[in-house]
């Protein structure tokens, strides 16, 4: 729990919160109530899972009036020049776990404010609860827009329509959305006063070089007295039949599902935590019928690169088979030219898009991860065919002229495609060019060729048509990956181009040639890589994307998104990196105290930063270059969270 008073009440306009209804839909924003983001809302509906977000209600202004006619907001907001009304000084606490929920306190009342979702429905229940010891008259406005969530919205006289359908029950129309929201308060009685209030500030969207400005539209107030210990509950939803149940039944079922999500008797709360955390990131795809995972908050849809990369952290290292079968499923029966989707379109009618070499590679690693967590031999041999496409296009050349070269390595790139996952882009301007051969794609690329050969030993039953093919390939990129890659600084270039020229930048990527379960340099070797990676990119909170000494180096993660674009992988810290980090570390060094207790600093970081900073129980995306603290980007990435619990797992096996 998180204590504030009149000299710390600030920091709830900073720190975030977030839930989440396991259809890419979701409720967000500050402890103080104050929207400091486009992408805040009470109800950012997903209208086809998981994408197609809206914006359907932005925040609810709340008062307590005391019985002399006063009133008391409990509200903040941001407009230019002045947060109004200031009601974060009458902010007692805030607690995550297990949902989120605000008390106030002013004047000698005490309001909780409990804020959750549905799951698998686009509703947003709002509890209020009062704590003292005498009765509250609160007084409640909600605010609505409707927008997609990467838009703004200014005032529309034509905007919309509503109807109170007694039952304490109101139906809100718009001009787009044939489907209305319902709008459902347990108690009380609604005051209609339709009105547009402008201006809304969002200072993030300002501190990124976006527009920053908004307008939100009210059409009434609920007024409700609420005696010691009596609840008030407003419901939004886009679904009628679930607005109309008992929305405390709801909290009964979501509590119990969360209460589910992490193994019974865990002992340790931060890997219990996180594992709940994971949660938030696994959704329903319409398209497909099956899992996917979300790679981030508030802006990310489902991506195959970070999928398959955040899965072996969400699902598969925590024992959920079915969810990571279902995941591992959706993407299978994407795979086109041998090639899984980069990310799905947010519209339906628009197809996958396949700009990616690394995600394809990912799966390999993901499947196999998934056979020796649940030994399923079965969905294996089901799925070997997929492979063996994939391994196929590639030998024999896919989109984007990736193809594998006379020395055994995979190339790709072509115009100003970016193909990995460092694929910063502005207009014809790309930040980190890597056409060529990039030395994790080698890494990736042979332990596609080495998983498939495993799989072939495992299940000698099984047509495999590939394996002699494989295993030429496989030895002759690993006889040439050192000659070509290992420089005379004893590092791994980080690309090589066609005419043999290595890219020598101290990159974080040489890690994977160390870090995946077939390795493709000795332990030797790795030591010098290693204190080459730990001198120049290590920090508690992640591996740098460049290092320091570079002069394309940049110290901090901020600005228009310009500046933001052009150092986001030249320097900027990435905490899922720590995952293969270690990972390299206990292949090189061994299980060591050393190696533990370093592994333990990096936790106990990132522990704070979990449950203290930032968005409440959520890991950032990045953090500065030179000075990282604070996070930046994504305010809850779903690899950053994957490493996480990897490394949790791993503290705990370490010695």
């Amino acid at each position: 729990m998180l204590k504030f008073n009149i000299d710390n009440s600030e920091e709830t306009l900073a720190k975030e919160w977030l839930v989440t209804n396991g259809i890419g839909g979701y409720a967000s924003g500050t402890i103080a109530g104050a929207n400091t983001r486009r992408y805040h809302g009470l109800l950012v509906a997903s209208l086809n899972p998981p994408v197609q977000r809206q914006v359907l209600v932005t925040k609810i202004e709340e008062s307590v009036i005391s019985t002399d006619g006063s009133k008391h907001d409990l509200s903040s907001n941001y407009f230019p020049g002045v947060i109004h009304p200031d009601g974060y000084h009458h902010i007692e606490s805030f607690e995550r776990n297990p949902l989120p929920a605000t008390v106030f306190e002013v004047k000698g009342y005490r309001i909780k404010k409990t804020i959750f979702m549905v799951h698998g429905s686009n509703t947003t229940i709002v509890e209020y609860e009062n704590m003292g010891k005498k009765a509250s008259k609160l007084s409640l406005n909600p605010f609505y827009v409707y927008r997609d969530y990467h838009s703004l919205y200014h005032e529309n006289d034509d905007f919309c329509q509503y109807f109170d359908m007694g039952g304490n029950t109101l139906k809100i129309y718009t001009c787009e959305f044939s489907g209305p929201l319902i709008v459902k308060y347990s108690g009380g009685k609604f005051i209609g006063n339709f009105n547009w209030y402008k201006n809304y500030e969002y200072p993030e969207e300002n501190n990124r070089g976006q527009d920053y400005l908004e307008d939100a539209f009210t059409i009434g107030k609920i007024e409700h007295k609420l005696n010691q210990g009596e609840k008030l509950y407003i419901t939004f939803s886009t679904d009628e039949e679930v607005a109309a149940i008992d929305p405390s039944k709801h909290k009964r079922q979501e509590l119990s599902r969360l209460k589910k999500l992490a193994p019974k008797n865990s002992v340790n709360k931060f890997l219990h935590d996180l594992i709940v955390s994971a949660d938030q990131f696994i959704v329903d795809r319409k398209t497909t019928g099956g899992k996917s995972i979300i790679a981030g908050y508030h802006w990310f849809t489902d991506w195959g690169r970070d999928t398959m990369i955040a899965m072996q952290g969400l699902t598969i290292a925590p024992g959920k088979q079915e969810t990571s079968k279902s995941i591992l499923s959706t993407f299978l029966k994407s795979i086109d030219q041998g090639m899984l989707p980069n990310r799905f379109a947010d519209n339906q009618k628009e197809q996958p898009e396949y700009n990616t070499i690394d995600a394809t590679l990912w799966l390999f690693v993901s499947l196999y991860k998934y056979y020796k967590k649940f030994g399923d031999a079965e969905f294996i041999k089901e799925n070997i065919h997929y492979l063996e496409a994939v391994l196929q296009a590639h030998t024999r050349g896919t989109r984007y002229n990736i193809h594998v070269t006379e020395q055994g390595f995979l190339y790709g790139g072509e115009g100003l495609a970016q193909l990995t996952w460092m694929d910063a882009r502005i207009g014809d301007y790309v930040v980190t060019p890597r056409h060529g051969c990039p030395v994790e794609i080698q890494a990736l690329w042979y332990n596609a060729l080495r998983i498939y050969l495993f799989f072939g030993k495992e299940f000698p039953e099984a047509d495999f048509k590939l394996l002699s093919e494989s295993e030429n390939l496989s030895e002759k990129l690993h006889a040439n990956f050192f000659p070509n890659f290992v420089n005379n600084n004893g590092y791994l270039n980080d690309v090589i181009a066609l005419n043999f020229r290595g890219d020598a930048t101290i990159r974080p990527n040489q890690i994977y040639a160390l870090s995946l379960p077939f390795p493709l340099i000795d332990k030797k070797t790795g030591r010098g890589i290693l204190e080459v990676v730990e001198s120049h990119l290590f920090t508690p909170y992640g591996l740098r994307s460049l290092s320091p000494d570079s002069p394309d180096f940049r110290h901090s993660y901020k600005g228009n998104q310009f500046e933001r674009d052009t150092a986001y992988h030249q320097g900027t810290v990435w905490p899922f990196l720590l995952a293969d980090y270690f990972q390299a570390c206990l292949y090189v060094y061994g299980n060591t105290k050393e190696v533990g207790k370093k592994l333990k600093t990096s936790l106990e970081v990132l522990r704070l930063h979990f449950y203290e900073s930032d968005c409440i129980n959520g890991v950032s995306e990045i953090f500065d270059g030179l000075k990282p603290k604070e996070g930046r980007g994504a305010i809850h990435q779903a690899w950053s969270v994957s490493a996480l619990i990897q490394l949790q797992l791993m503290s705990i096996e370490t010695k």
